[in-house]
């Protein structure tokens, strides 16, 4: 915060983890955000998507501090693509949009579960991994596209410059155990918006089961909620998520809020920043096995 007072940007630039962990400060102090946004022409984030409820926790809080809207902007790639494949050159309405292809890039869309994964040709992306001939082959398809394992579709077919919007990680979806797909990326931003700002973030499970559950991280806004309400705001956002239709597989029936922070050592959150899905699941399988338990557990509620 101290280098925020002293120096103020005219760009800032962060990870939606970073923004969800600034987000209390300028909410709660007047005065520095006054000073946050006093230079500010634009808000930049990548590595991860953003939740909407971010982004309107950061226009809420600018409202109140200057007359001027905020400018969002994204871009979308990886150390392979060197790493742009997407910029966001026009004013953005909501998050999501990750911006159209730069040039000489090219990107096709391919059938892959109920997503369609991400491909991307063109001059900035790497040739191969060194001294690792299997890997480079598996990284691209017969056509030469490079499999960055991302999924995405476009905002408006009719008009595909209006870009294409984010639709998480193929590899994170499951199934459950009635064939149907679950979109952890896309479950995972309406967990945290209908949360908004108890939930620091969400980690979908329900592999193979009957159901979505999800096992939650408290922000420090939860932190101030005595535990009977925190439980009462939780079972309110489950039935929201309800209400909004979507099937079994957009419907989470359980939650269970974790003590626990996500730690970075045990490989819980990416050098991007993001919570790791399957690392989570993963180490606090004790947490999803209480989730499921048949015999009640006072820490799970239920929709």
């Amino acid at each position: 915060m101290k280098n925020l007072l002293e120096v103020k940007p005219t760009l800032y630039f962060n990870v939606p983890r970073g923004f969800d962990m600034l987000l209390p400060f300028l909410e709660q102090d007047e005065a520095l955000a006054r000073e946050f946004f006093a230079r500010l022409r634009m808000v930049f984030y990548a590595g991860a998507a953003l939740a909407q409820s971010s982004w309107e926790r950061l226009e809420a809080v600018a409202r109140r501090v200057r007359s001027e809207p905020v400018w969002f902007t994204t871009s979308w790639g990886s150390t392979e693509t060197s790493p742009a494949i997407t910029s966001a050159h026009w004013k953005l309405e909501r998050a999501g949009c990750i911006g159209a292809p730069l040039p000489g890039m090219e990107l096709k869309f391919v059938p892959n579960g109920e997503k369609l994964e991400m491909r991307v040709r063109g001059v900035s992306v790497f040739p191969g991994y060194r001294n690792a001939p299997a890997l480079t082959t598996q990284a691209f398809d017969e056509e030469g596209y490079y499999r960055i394992g991302d999924a995405g579709f476009l905002v408006d077919e009719e008009r595909p410059e209006r870009g294409v919007a984010f639709n998480g990680r193929v590899a994170e979806d499951f199934k459950l155990s009635s064939g149907t797909w679950v979109s952890v990326g896309t479950l995972r931003l309406k967990v945290v918006s209908a949360l908004a700002p108890l939930a620091q973030d969400a980690v979908i499970a329900g592999h193979d089961r009957g159901d979505v559950g999800v096992l939650l991280f408290p922000s420090p806004a939860a932190k101030e909620v005595p535990p009977a309400e925190l439980a009462e705001r939780t079972r309110a956002a489950l039935a929201a998520l309800r209400a909004e239709g979507g099937g079994s597989s957009q419907t989470p029936v359980r939650a269970l809020w974790l003590t626990e922070p996500p730690s970075a050592d045990a490989g819980e959150i990416t050098d991007k920043g993001y919570i790791n899905q399957g690392a989570v699941l993963r180490r606090r399988a004790a947490e999803v096995e209480a989730l499921y338990a048949g015999a009640p557990d006072s820490r799970v509620i239920r929709a």
